[in-house]
């Protein structure tokens, strides 16, 4: 079945590949509603491929019998995975696609040399795969992504609409790899939580294993300063309404015994009420993965991200020139239009002509990959933008 996704659930799909560069384990909310968007049986995310010396890092989605979106990845050490890995990588012939451009294994490998080959006889077909529809994407640092869909013999071949749609989302899933990949770069945690996401206008406080306030960004040393809703007591976060105190400590001290256990931590969101007048602040709280330390240090066990609603506007201009390159009179546009104005009502407001805003609008749509103005607003309001 072509896939027909109505507004609504394509902006699921951009905010969970957005949302994936920033999980612990990356994408595993967008692997299943990507593979069942895309009615397919397995959709796999090749983040590192293997080689003879590297195992790689390879996600997988399997449909379940009851055809299911849910659930959690698939197990790395499942046979599909550990015998690509091991001894049938390097007989793919369906990697190194162009960057950012939709095929089909079909396109490149006719059916009939493909089932006479090795790499199927072997590895496909025992695991019921015919049909592979895939994108390769590249961030500017040079790490690759290649997507992937698979479907079996008896279902139908990917249309133009499945085509269509993974074409619309390669964009996305490419500025989506550039943060993950720049925080994968980062040496230390604390960089990586305090330091690159400080880049995104994202206000960030870093906790150790004893929920002490181990390091925060600019952003995040103004909320606590200001002690609105939020403060330090000693060098321990609280936050002023007792119950989501409460909430929060329960959250921290959950993340760090998961840790000493060598479990995957919770994350969890909170509304932080702030004095009158003033919006509510945003919450997240969510384990860092722990690197080796030398003896005696403190190890950056907690992440917690503010968000600011009066600070939005600011943020999300600042948030969108950095990730689509656009210039701070182009990202305003952008945050207008997102506002509801029109254009005409933007080139009035902004004291520039129409031509000027349409050439604004038109180097937005470039930039940006969209070449709707609908798309453009969803874009804004949808994308990791709004983190800001």
């Amino acid at each position: 079945m072509a896939a027909r996704v109505s507004g609504d659930t394509y902006d699921r799909l951009v905010d969970l590949l957005y949302q994936g560069a920033l999980e612990q384990q990356p994408w595993q909310n967008a692997l299943p509603a990507l593979r069942e968007a895309l009615d397919s049986q397995v959709a796999s995310l090749v983040l590192r491929p293997p080689s003879e010396s590297d195992r790689g890092v390879i996600l997988n989605s399997v449909r379940s019998p009851g055809k299911g979106a849910g659930g959690p990845l698939a197990d790395p050490n499942d046979w599909e995975v550990t015998a690509y890995r091991e001894q049938f990588f390097s007989l793919d012939p369906f990697v190194n696609l162009p960057p950012d451009k939709v095929i089909a294994l079909a396109d490149i490998l006719p059916d009939s040399e493909l089932m006479t080959s090795d790499y199927y006889l072997h590895y496909l077909e025992p695991i019921g795969v015919f049909r592979i529809l895939g994108v390769d994407t590249v961030e500017p640092g040079g790490m690759v992504a290649r997507l992937r869909f698979s479907r079996g013999r008896s279902e139908p071949a990917f249309a133009n609409r499945d085509r269509q749609l993974l074409g619309r989302l390669a964009p996305h899933l490419r500025r989506a790899l550039q943060i993950y990949a720049r925080l994968q770069r980062t040496t230390s945690e604390r960089d990586v939580y305090a330091g690159a996401v400080d880049g995104l206008s994202v206000a960030t406080i870093i906790l150790d294993e004893q929920a002490r306030l181990l390091n925060s960004n600019a952003m995040a040393s103004t909320l606590l300063e200001e002690a609105d809703g939020l403060s330090l007591r000693g060098r321990h976060l609280h936050i002023a309404a007792r119950e989501t105190n409460q909430a929060l400590q329960q959250a921290v001290t959950a993340i760090i015994q998961a840790q000493q256990r060598g479990e995957p931590g919770v994350v969890r969101a909170l509304r932080i009420p702030r004095s009158a007048g003033r919006s509510d602040l945003g919450l997240v709280v969510r384990p860092v993965p722990a690197p080796g330390r030398g003896e005696g240090q403190s190890s950056p066990c907690v992440a917690v991200f503010i968000s600011d609603p009066d600070l939005r506007e600011s943020a999300s201009r600042q948030t969108l020139g950095e990730l689509f390159g656009l210039t701070p009179a182009e990202a305003n546009l952008a945050i207008l239009l997102a506002r509801g104005l029109s254009l005409a009502e933007v080139s009035d407001a902004q004291n520039i002509s129409p031509h000027t805003a349409r050439a604004q609008l038109k180097a937005i749509f470039a930039k940006t990959g969209v070449s709707r103005q609908a798309e453009l607003v969803r874009l804004v309001l949808k994308s990791v933008a709004s983190l800001g």
